[in-house]
């Protein structure tokens, strides 16, 4: 398994804070999702078409890798249907330019079920965007965030979708939290289809969730990483500390560095 972060949790950080950060925690890739003031990744400075060259260059001396760009294209929304679309393409384009394999989507609004979408209507745009994406090298995943991090849901949506470039980003947080499933229950459902990882902990607190540095909260991260092992997932693990959307967490200077020790020791006892 490979590890990764994504630039959601550190959003006050420079570019090269950024990628520095990744070499001398011996990280292998970033997750691109947001850099500094701007969210939306086909505008930030480093991936401009004067400077993508020279990122490019800068991340193969290093040996590290944007594994995934993060959009946030949602795509149950259908009074939104062409601007989903567009920021989908868009990050599809910009992954083909960093030769990146993976771009992210998701069919539901929040981690937390909420009201109830039209799976039909994300399919449909889900299978344009694979399709878009078929000749570029590029795979659209889906995440399991709301309706989808049922993953007998998930597992009959992305049977349907019957796309070569498709698959699932496993949020080993929401099927857990939100739908009471055990790592066993959600690899069973998603066998062949889990292409990567986004890890985070949390508790309930007073009815809500709250996050914790991996290892001080109650999801089952341990046993995760075992059923991914057995299955043989060599993929990334990418940690998503939520600090853009809640900024009273913890530095990610702090946290990522005990994301690795951490991370290495669950490695080393699989």
């Amino acid at each position: 398994m490979k590890l990764a972060f994504s630039t959601l949790g550190c959003p006050g950080w420079s570019w090269r804070e950024i990628y520095a950060t990744a070499k001398d925690l011996g990280m292998q890739g970033i997750e691109i999702r947001g850099i500094e003031s701007e969210i939306y990744a086909p505008n930030a400075k480093p991936f401009t078409p004067e400077n993508i060259e020279n990122t490019i260059e800068t991340l193969d001396k290093l040996h590290l890798s944007i594994p995934m760009l993060t959009s946030g294209a949602y795509l149950f929304d259908e009074e939104k249907t062409q601007q989903v679309m567009d920021e989908a393409k868009a990050y599809v384009d910009l992954a083909q330019k960093l030769k990146t394999p993976y771009i992210r989507v998701l069919g539901d609004k929040d981690g937390a079920p909420g009201p109830e979408r039209n799976l039909e209507h994300v399919l449909k745009m889900y299978r344009e965007i694979c399709d878009y994406a078929a000749d570029k090298n590029v795979t659209p995943l889906i995440e399991t965030n709301g309706v989808l991090a049922d993953t007998s849901v998930m597992a009959d949506f992305i049977k349907k979708a019957d796309r070569p470039n498709s698959g699932v980003l496993w949020d080993i947080h929401h099927p857990f939290r939100y739908y009471g499933e055990s790592p066993e229950t959600t690899l069973k459902n998603l066998d062949g289809y889990i292409k990567y990882l986004h890890i985070k902990d949390s508790v309930m607190k007073d009815g809500k969730v709250s996050y914790r540095m991996l290892g001080y909260g109650d999801v089952p991260v341990m046993d995760c990483l075992k059923q991914l092992h057995k299955n043989g997932f060599d993929g990334f693990v990418s940690l998503e500390w939520v600090k853009r959307w809640c900024p009273d967490l913890e530095e990610p200077g702090v946290v990522f560095s005990h994301y690795v020790t951490y991370m290495s020791y669950l490695i080393r006892q699989l």
